[in-house]
């Protein structure tokens, strides 16, 4: 029997939730003002659902809302062993002023606690911090290190600055003490650098490994793998086929402008292939199955991979189809076996 895990979950907290679990001044701040970010679904181009699953919303809430729902449209329907929450309110919750921004990111990490992780053991979730005050973020942290169900520290793949910038490395030191990876999910302040704002949703939805590239990138330039060794990244629903001539064009530039990274005693390929892990969900999907494996034996990162499904987002991958164009060796790896080496779960 294969072990499955699910690496990328969403669950979504109503307003209300949030506000019952905030003191003053942060409740009628939190209810009159809001917060400053907007989640990804709320920027156009997007689905103006959010991007949900019709069948997904419940009789009141939102999509992701109600746990009784998620178990039977996925923990129950595919038998699934463990299931990553990543809430993406906290990509917003993370970019405001540092006390407000705190206090709302522990009401969402003890709803999730209460609400979800006390009542499914099945569940292990991401941690939401102020990645915008990395301070307090590494203050949250250490706070929560003692519940291991909270399994990664979770930020946004865009934020005020790129990443790699030594900023944000209170939250990786942090994290790298009590051995908690770091996982990056696409959102966040994207601004959509580099090519400017694009006109449809297919051109956003398609090539959303551009903003992970170019995190894994200035992680590897900035020197955060050298200052901190035992440090572990997740990079969530940005593709994988990118990562191989990522790994070729790195290293054939390393080879060429070393003396511009001095602080670099290794070549890139070698960080990624030690530090980062990759989700299956989007998965590329090529006419010809084979070009898919070659693609992947290229990144040399087959005990890197995750299955995530993306509940309940429109496309949501089938646990029972989406690996049908991985070779059968590795699929009992990317569906089970490298997920519960990184997080430190037991076996089924």
């Amino acid at each position: 029997m294969i072990m499955l895990v699910d690496a990328d979950i969403h669950p979504a907290a109503m307003p209300k939730e949030i506000a019952a679990r905030l003191d003053e001044p942060w409740r009628t701040r939190y209810e009159e003002f809001g917060y400053r970010v907007a989640n990804p679904p709320m920027i156009y181009p997007r689905l103006t659902n959010g991007g949900n699953r019709l069948d997904a919303y419940p009789e009141e809430g939102l999509p992701g809302g109600d746990l009784d729902l998620m178990r039977a449209q996925l923990l129950d329907e595919y038998d699934v062993t463990y299931g990553v929450l990543i809430p993406l309110q906290s990509h917003g919750f993370g970019a405001v002023a540092p006390d407000f921004g705190q206090a709302m990111c522990r009401a969402l990490n003890d709803w999730l606690a209460t609400e979800w992780l006390d009542r499914e053991p099945r569940l292990r979730s991401s941690l939401a911090i102020t990645h915008e005050s990395p301070e307090a973020a590494a203050e949250d942290i250490a706070r929560y290190a003692g519940d291991r169900r909270f399994v990664q520290a979770l930020l946004p793949t865009s934020g005020e600055t790129t990443f790699g910038r030594a900023k944000y490395w209170p939250i990786y030191e942090a994290a790298e003490d009590v051995g908690l990876p770091v996982a990056f999910h696409l959102g966040g302040m994207e601004n959509h650098r580099g090519a400017g704002w694009p006109s449809f949703y297919l051109e956003e939805h398609v090539w959303m490994g551009n903003l992970e590239a170019a995190l894994a990138v200035s992680l590897i330039c900035e020197g955060v793998f050298e200052r901190f060794p035992r440090l572990r990244v997740v990079l969530v629903e940005g593709g994988i086929s990118w990562m191989g001539p990522l790994m070729w064009a790195l290293d054939d530039g390393f080879d060429k402008l070393r003396a511009d990274l001095p602080h670099l005693s290794r070549k890139p390929s070698e960080y990624l292939r030690e530090h980062i892990w990759l989700t299956t969900q989007p998965i590329e999907e090529p006419a010809e199955p084979r070009h898919l494996a070659w693609a992947l034996e290229h990144t040399g990162m087959t005990d890197h991979i995750m299955f995530a499904s993306d509940y309940p987002h429109w496309d949501f991958d089938n646990p029972r189809t989406a690996l049908r164009d991985v070779p059968k060796e590795l699929r009992a790896k990317f569906y089970g076996e490298n997920a519960r080496a990184l997080y430190g779960l037991e076996a089924a």
